[in-house]
């Protein structure tokens, strides 16, 4: 994918993530990927939605974490969305400030998988990971926030490629796709489960999940070799 392009798609992502409601002020930021090339491009710093060109995204390299091209400085978030890349090999990343998905990761309470219109997206519940100590939040904060969601999914045994969200603990979610614009949809999404979460709770507290089998039905039917819904 040449860069310029790139650059465009990430920047009509990151419009469509203003749009979308999820993000206040300059809260939240879209990256997409060439693997191929070594690259990313993320969203400045600071630098309000209505203000954003496809010229100002930043190239930054995954091997080495340096920007490659850019007059502006690339997302304070930058490390994180790098440790991700480097880690789950995605296509894109999207981290948001969304109302409920925050309340939920500052309550340290993972997304459970209740039923099988969570099931539809992620094969399990959205974790939420350790907060991070006082040394990782003193130096290289924001690469130690990307390592703790790698830490999360190793010691859960989880598949990123199955459960694209991560509910970082006192700060807000991180969701991954294959391409910018379907890492957009997912964190719509996952703001969607939180809000169906949230009143499953409080109208059943003793809530139980679903069947395994069920849970993996729904999952593969949308997703893998063997996906039959919608059309080829």
């Amino acid at each position: 994918m040449r860069a310029e392009s790139l650059r465009e798609r990430v920047c009509r992502a990151n419009l469509a993530l203003a749009q979308s409601g999820l993000v206040m002020g300059t809260f939240g930021n879209v990256s997409g990927a060439d693997l191929e090339a070594g690259l990313f491009a993320i969203k400045p710093s600071g630098v309000p939605y209505d203000r954003l060109t496809a010229a100002g995204m930043v190239l930054v390299s995954i091997e080495t974490g340096e920007v490659i091209d850019g007059a502006l400085r690339p997302s304070s978030d930058t490390p994180t969305h790098l440790e991700l890349y480097r880690a789950f090999r995605c296509g894109a990343v999207v981290h948001t400030h969304s109302e409920l998905a925050t309340a939920f990761a500052q309550a340290r309470v993972p997304i459970r998988c209740l039923g099988t219109t969570h099931a539809d997206y992620f094969r399990g519940d959205v974790p939420v990971t350790r907060p991070l100590s006082e040394a990782e939040v003193a130096t290289d904060y924001e690469r130690h926030t990307g390592l703790v969601i790698v830490e999360t999914f190793g010691a859960l045994g989880v598949s990123p490629a199955e459960v694209s969200a991560v509910l970082v603990a006192n700060h807000g979610p991180f969701v991954w796709a294959d391409d910018a614009e379907h890492a957009v949809e997912v964190a719509r999404v996952l703001e969607w489960l939180a809000r169906i979460n949230l009143a499953s709770r409080m109208l059943a507290p003793t809530d139980q999940a679903p069947d395994r089998f069920l849970i993996d039905r729904h999952y593969l039917r949308k997703h893998g070799v063997q996906a039959y819904y919608g059309q080829k």
